[in-house]
């Protein structure tokens, strides 16, 4: 099919400490896009966050080997949301997903967020039914998620994370943000509250 007749997800993936498991993490996304490659095209956008191994040496071997892989190196560590932000500032496509870089996160799923805003939504976030984190992480999820409620208005029922879809509006809207600290859920908040879930299987850690 033309590529004018091909939508184009953008992956961003915001990266620390990850050179064992970012290039098994691309294979999987480019294995599971090349299933759906007669409806969209696909980039990847790897966003080193001052890692203190080699990571960004690994994203530098993969931007030579796929053509369709961008790599951002920030100057230090500045957060996953920040990292996050960085990588927006990269996006071409008409979608936007963002995703983990340890293979928690899986790709097969990528296809279920984007049947989700085929159906009209303008975020799709994915929802675990069992998490693969330790307890402390899982604590501070629950503790994040009252916040949320609280603090910006999440409804009771709509379960965030950091595996989601949104149409390339959301995008535009977030990087009207010019501030410090921005906070991805907040931003995605505050432009639409037509938001669904699909459940997803959580993974274990590729490493």
């Amino acid at each position: 099919m033309e590529d004018c007749m091909r939508k184009l997800v953008s992956i961003v993936i915001p990266c620390y400490r990850s050179a064992e498991m970012i290039g098994g993490v691309v294979a999987d996304i480019n294995r599971e896009m090349e299933k759906l490659q007669e409806k969209y095209r696909w980039e990847i956008i790897l966003v080193n966050d001052c890692s203190p191994d080699n990571t960004f040496d690994v994203i530098r071997e993969l931007c030579r080997e796929y053509t369709n892989i961008c790599g951002v190196n920030l100057a230090r560590n500045f957060g996953q949301h920040a990292a996050l932000m960085a990588g927006f500032h990269q996006v071409k496509g008409d979608i936007l997903v963002c995703m983990d870089d340890d293979g928690q996160t899986p790709a097969f799923a990528i296809k279920d967020l984007l049947q989700g805003l085929e159906e009209g939504s303008d975020v799709v976030y994915a929802k675990y039914e069992h998490k693969h984190h330790n307890a402390f992480r899982n604590f501070g999820s629950r503790v994040n998620d009252l916040m949320l409620k609280f603090m910006l208005g999440k409804p009771a029922d709509l379960y965030v994370s950091s595996f989601f879809a949104a149409r390339r509006f959301i995008v535009d809207e977030m990087l009207r943000y010019q501030n410090a600290y921005p906070y991805v859920i907040g931003l995605v908040l505050r432009a639409t509250r037509n938001i669904k879930n699909v459940t997803v299987e959580h993974q274990d850690r590729k490493a």
